[in-house]
């Protein structure tokens, strides 16, 4: 999959999961804005509570998405077999888009009203759907290979360019400009174990500087545009690797802490859900068959 596939990929989870929220509100709207005490009066009642057609079936779907989402990348992960259909980073964004539809709608499958245990198992799917969105911000910090093998430390080291050398054989660039461009894109804070978001935001700041100086001197030097841009793109590359290399170890350790909560809420959530199905069935809710 290519960049530009790949972008289309994206916009097409994104499109989904912005048209499907925006026909839940059109089409329950009225009734969801309705308070609870008068909702049994309402000409949606029993089409959109919980044990309608829509309500029920708005569970059914979101409980079968969010299913899929979890078994499917647990088994792309453990079983190499699976590799031969596709990366696992697409496996992960697929996941991140079937746990985020399959709880918007559960949501209105709720109609907003929280009570029992179920509402252990909602607020549970809340904060593993929070925590999800902070693990993809982690996941994306580290490293990986093409197929999205997380790398090691060793490994990220050997994907550095030695940018001199790059400059000098493919644009015969020369010496002293090497020497001013191979600074610039060296030109890193590494993390400690204290003040770490204070350091990365310095080194977000950091960066645009040492982009907007490389490209201004890039502008006052004999290159063509095109030359000049290409290397300005290998000089992104090197200072985000750096900067990837840099917080490596402490992404993986953040990673480590993060399933602490993410796992055992995705349990806890899971767990109350089949109870809540098999309760559901036992009491003859079975939908529209």
């Amino acid at each position: 999959m290519n960049k530009q596939t790949h972008t289309i990929y994206i916009s097409t989870l994104v499109g989904i999961n912005l048209i499907v929220l925006s026909w839940l509100i059109y089409k329950g709207y009225s009734y969801y804005s309705t308070p609870v005490v008068d909702r049994f009066f309402h000409k949606d009642h029993a089409s959109l509570k919980p044990s309608g057609p829509f309500g029920h079936g708005y569970g059914i779907i979101g409980t079968l998405l969010i299913l899929i989402g979890v078994f499917g990348y647990i088994a792309r992960k453990k079983y190499r077999s699976l590799a031969q259909f596709g990366r696992l980073k697409y496996w992960l964004e697929f996941h991140i888009f079937l746990c985020t539809l399959g709880p918007m709608l559960i949501l209105f499958h709720t109609a907003f009203k929280f009570g029992g245990i179920v509402s252990i198992s909602f607020w549970s799917m809340v904060l593993v759907v929070l925590s999800g969105v902070i693990g993809r911000f982690i996941y994306i910090q580290i490293p990986r290979t093409i197929e999205g093998r997380e790398l090691s430390l060793l490994e990220a080291k050997e994907m550095k360019k030695n940018i001199s050398d790059v400059l000098r054989n493919a644009y015969h660039v020369d010496d002293k400009t090497i020497e001013i461009l191979s600074e610039k894109s060296n030109s890193t804070n590494e993390y400690q174990n204290k003040n770490i978001l204070a350091k990365w935001w310095q080194n977000s700041i950091d960066e645009r500087k040492t982009i907007h100086r490389a490209k201004q001197f890039l502008l006052k030097s004999d290159l063509t545009k095109p030359e000049r841009k290409q290397i300005l793109n290998l000089i992104k590359e090197e200072i985000s690797l750096n900067h990837k290399i840099d917080r490596l170890l402490v992404m993986q350790s953040l990673f480590k802490h993060w399933h602490v909560v993410h796992l055992p809420f995705a349990l806890i959530m899971l767990i109350i859900m089949v109870i809540h199905v098999a309760v559901t069935i036992t009491f003859g809710y079975k939908w529209i068959f």
